[in-house]
């Protein structure tokens, strides 16, 4: 009996190891991506029955594709060639500094990498990260420095009758002091929510650096849902679990603008911080963007800096509501009541490029001044994590 249970107990200790040893690692006893002393890197996937794999991120060449907006660019593929092992394999040329983004696409399908458990999601689409260090790169990453709080937490909006989800980013050192801070209010684009500025954008490791390096003065950055049939992120509240979709019903319609100010009342009745306008910004991008420029507009004499990062300056015929009437003239009042920053940044491939520059001949021809910024690229990621790391130290 006792050498039965000797077995027993030996057998469940092998499965166990054997099921956690897969469990973590999906049976893929291998390294990818792997990063080189150059920064290339080299994605391997073991899959011996798969006919052809390749591997699509944006540290590829862009193609064009056909979207609701027009052509606009998105990441190639390249293929990944197969040993004698089943192990495919690709190596990228030396990388420049940031965080990126990929999938494999293995015979059609396009799927993670079962060896790399870093994750974000983006919209509907989950893709794997990595980081090459250096220059701005390293404003992505966790050093070891003074780190902020992140905090989830509920909000009662009472112009849209319900609990709303907010993520709120508080600096270093804020639970043990009495002193009070100005508020970056951080707005996420169409697809996006509350959880879109900190996992895809960095914002929490991009503030931690910038105020470690003294280049930002600490503040709190509140980054709520704009997503007005949402009380959360898809999974996070009362909806329960679905598909996340890029343009939820009623987001642009006027309404989230239209009550923006139950945030505002919600962070400065529950947070230590400076009130007026000149303690208040507000940013952000695409969609963000757009609400960004409508409710500094709406609200004069409420935010002191405003920030369009690809802003969506489109017209829009379910664009209804109170918010959006008499543009001109309020635009007209905002500059009026004057204001210390208004910043505006694209990618020169950008979709929304035109857009943007007819918006800014607008503001030329009224004479309403506002800092410019050009980049590289189109509508992605890569640009708007930089755009926060450069509009953020022009705060306060």
């Amino acid at each position: 009996m006792k050498k039965y249970l000797a077995l027993l107990f030996l057998s469940v200790i092998i499965f166990s190891h054997s099921y956690g040893q897969e469990a973590l690692f999906n049976a893929q006893q291998i390294v990818s991506p792997e990063i080189h002393d150059d920064n290339a890197v080299t994605f391997r996937l073991f899959a011996p029955a798969a006919d052809s794999v390749k591997v699509t991120g944006d540290f590829l060449p862009t193609i064009k594709v056909q979207s609701p907006f027009g052509e606009v660019d998105a990441p190639g593929s390249a293929a990944l060639v197969k040993d004698d092992k089943g192990v495919w394999t690709y190596k990228t040329e030396p990388l420049k500094p940031e965080l990126y983004s990929y999938a494999f696409i293995v015979d059609g399908l396009r799927t993670t990498d079962p060896s790399n458990p870093f994750l974000i999601r983006d919209v509907a689409s989950i893709t794997n990260i990595f980081i090459i260090g250096g220059g701005h790169a390293d404003l992505y990453k966790v050093n070891d420095i003074p780190h902020g709080t992140v905090a989830k937490t509920w909000y009662q909006s009472p112009g849209l009758k319900m609990d709303r989800r907010i993520t709120i980013y508080t600096p270093p050192g804020y639970e043990k002091s009495n002193e009070k801070y100005p508020v970056l209010y951080l707005l996420h684009g169409a697809g996006g929510d509350e959880e879109a500025w900190m996992d895809l954008g960095r914002t929490a490791q991009i503030m931690d650096n910038l105020i470690a390096q003294g280049k930002v003065k600490p503040m709190i950055v509140a980054m709520p849902n704009g997503n007005v049939t949402q009380d959360a992120a898809p999974g996070k509240g009362s909806d329960g679990y679905y598909k996340p979709q890029f343009m939820a019903p009623r987001t642009m319609n006027g309404e989230y603008e239209a009550n923006f100010m139950d945030i505002v009342k919600f962070v400065e009745g529950n947070y230590r911080v400076k009130v007026g306008k000149a303690n208040r910004a507000i940013a952000g991008l695409s969609m963000g963007g757009y609400h960004a420029l409508h409710i500094s507009r709406y609200y004069p004499n409420t935010f002191d800096y405003v920030g369009l990062f690809s802003a969506a300056i489109m017209p829009r015929e379910d664009a209804t509501g109170k918010v959006y009437s008499d543009f001109d003239s309020t635009l007209a009042n905002q500059m009026k009541n004057g204001y210390q920053l208004y910043w505006i940044g694209i990618g020169k491939t950008d979709f929304l490029y035109k857009n943007n520059t007819d918006f800014r001949k607008k503001l030329d021809d009224m004479g309403m001044k506002y800092e410019y910024v050009e980049t590289d690229g189109g509508h992605i990621w890569r640009n708007w994590r930089i755009y926060l790391s450069e509009f953020a130290p022009k705060l306060f």
